[in-house]
């Protein structure tokens, strides 16, 4: 395999034959050419490590082959070869990027340690490129926290498109990390060292949204007292990031379509066009798809930019990435005092409340909470009431149909529609207790669990009717001194239901442990 690959231009046909035959012998891969012209059309073609040229060539002299060589890539290194030791257009050559310059009566060891050294910076600046690049990756991987399947689809989606150049649209509510997922694709894209520009459609007045976006010119309007760019000429060789597209007016949607189709866009009180290399990622939390419906957005610019659509889960969809978010700002608003495990700092029964609720917010809203709840809390752990009002609260009607038969425990139901039921009658207990068909101790202890209730809460009002009250609360009126009987004895026929696989065998163990457990006279029907 060749060392590396060596371009030398000269139009003396000797001194291409005499560079040739030398760095042949060293291992490199030579390519020579006449004049610059035809070098230049070479490397539109095909890459070279370094390139070696003459400075005085008929038609395009080394200085202009210089100059065209860094616009097709500024990191080749080009060696000036001069047949005169102080001739001054060498010395211009090197302030102008030339990597070194040579005489051409040097010795042998003079222009292989050239060469050697212009491709060690070649590879250098190509190492150095790669790892930032690497390191941009990995920075943009750890500010997107999810480990769900739908965000792992949208990982391998973002992994597909970064490479391209192709427009993309994001979807998805307020909150959930569209400009994350954006820069996540800038990051991942042959653009990355290219700037990425985030500009809100919906918070700019749209008499200031045109001149921001496309720039303008001196004296194109009042206070208009110098040029500006705008925002698509700053994202010039990166990608500007269009938040809130649907919030676009339409006399912008025009020239954004324009801009989409051609590249090209005109400055506000200017007559000529400038192209703009940039690539466009949209974002919205409305469905472009309604607003073409209802004439609010062009339908030509929607399928422009809808060109590789991605869409992204609000945050009530992966509530299994709620644990891994809580564990990121708890890292972010807690700093050393954090050790790695949420249970040190959140109460199991908080982190419940946390995925029960719906976070119409989304992942914003999640963060806002658990700042919040660091800040104010009393005890080293957060607990539920740290939490905010609507989301310790029980959930509404609709979700707890929707947990029925989906991926939630049997604890996690339970407690649901015990808080539902407990919400509905108003915070009454006893009531509560009474349609649940279950001792208001054991109601007590539940409550206690799931961190609603603290000893000692309104237990002479609450449980009064019919109970004992002693110093951890109401005392069951069938337990004895050496504990809750029917308590012990209704966990233990619930822990077999769960168990049981074969319906007919559970009944019957069930049966046997209630004629061991509970004697006759103070059963209950159960139902199993």
């Amino acid at each position: 395999m060749a060392l590396g690959r060596i371009l030398v231009v000269d139009d003396e046909e000797s001194m291409c034959r005499y560079l040739s035959i030398l760095l042949l012998k060293e291992g490199y891969e030579v390519e020579t050419v006449s004049s610059g012209a035809k070098a230049l059309s070479l490397m539109e073609k095909q890459p070279f490590d370094v390139v070696m040229t003459d400075i005085q060539m008929p038609r395009m002299n080394g200085i202009q082959l210089l100059k065209g060589i860094k616009g097709i890539d500024p990191e080749t290194p080009v060696v000036i070869m001069t047949a005169y030791a102080s001739e001054q257009s060498a010395i211009d050559a090197v302030n102008l990027g030339a990597f070194s310059y040579l005489q051409k009566q040097c010795k042998n060891d003079e222009i292989k340690m050239v060469v050697r050294n212009a491709l060690q910076l070649r590879r250098a600046k190509s190492e150095n490129k790669q790892l930032r690049s690497e390191l941009k990756r990995k920075k943009s991987k750890q500010r997107i926290v999810g480990q769900s399947p739908r965000m792992r689809s949208v990982y391998k989606m973002v992994d597909k498109i970064a490479a391209t150049t192709a427009t993309v649209l994001i979807n998805g509510e307020s909150g959930t990390g569209k400009e994350l997922i954006a820069r996540s694709i800038h990051d991942h894209s042959d653009r990355v060292s290219g700037p990425f520009v985030a500009i809100n459609c919906g918070a700019i007045p749209e008499t200031l949204l045109e001149s921001q976006l496309f720039g303008h010119v001196r004296g194109s309007f009042t206070g208009a007292d110098r040029d500006h760019d705008g925002f698509c000429r700053q994202a010039e060789g990166g990608t500007i990031f269009l938040d809130e597209i649907g919030e676009t007016p339409a006399t912008i949607q025009v020239k954004l379509l324009r801009m989409l189709q051609e590249r090209e866009i005109y400055p506000v009180g200017s007559s000529k066009s400038v192209k703009v290399d940039l690539r466009v990622i949209a974002a919205t939390n409305r469905d472009l798809d309604d607003e073409v419906k209802a004439g609010r957005f062009r339908t030509d610019l929607f399928y422009r930019l809808n060109v590789i659509p991605l869409e992204l889960p609000a945050l009530r969809d992966r509530i299994d990435d709620i644990p891994l978010l809580v564990d990121h700002f708890l890292r972010r608003c807690c700093g050393t005092e954090y050790n790695g495990n949420i249970s040190s700092l959140l109460e199991e029964p908080a982190l419940r409340a946390l995925q029960t609720y719906e976070w119409p917010g989304n992942v914003r809203e999640l963060e806002n909470v658990i700042e919040r709840a660091t800040i104010i809390r009393d005890q080293a752990q957060i607990t539920v009431k740290d939490l905010p009002d609507l989301v310790r609260a029980p959930v509404g009607e609709a979700t707890i149909a929707s947990m029925v038969g989906g991926m939630v425990s049997l604890d996690e139901l339970e407690r649901t529609h015990i808080l539902k039921v407990l919400e509905t009658v108003g915070g009454h207990k006893k009531r509560a207790a009474d349609i649940l068909r279950i001792n208001p101790s054991t109601l007590y202890r539940k409550l206690l669990r799931y961190g609603v209730a603290q000893k000692g809460d309104d237990q002479e009002s609450e449980y009064a009717d019919g109970y004992d009250l002693g110093a951890d609360g109401p005392v069951d009126p069938l337990a004895d001194e050496s504990g809750d009987f029917e308590t012990d004895a209704l966990d233990r026929i619930d822990q077999i239901v769960r168990e049981q696989t074969d319906d007919e065998a559970a009944d019957e163990t069930v049966a046997e442990t209630v004629d061991q457990e509970i004697p006759p006279s103070d059963r209950e029907p159960v139902e199993v």
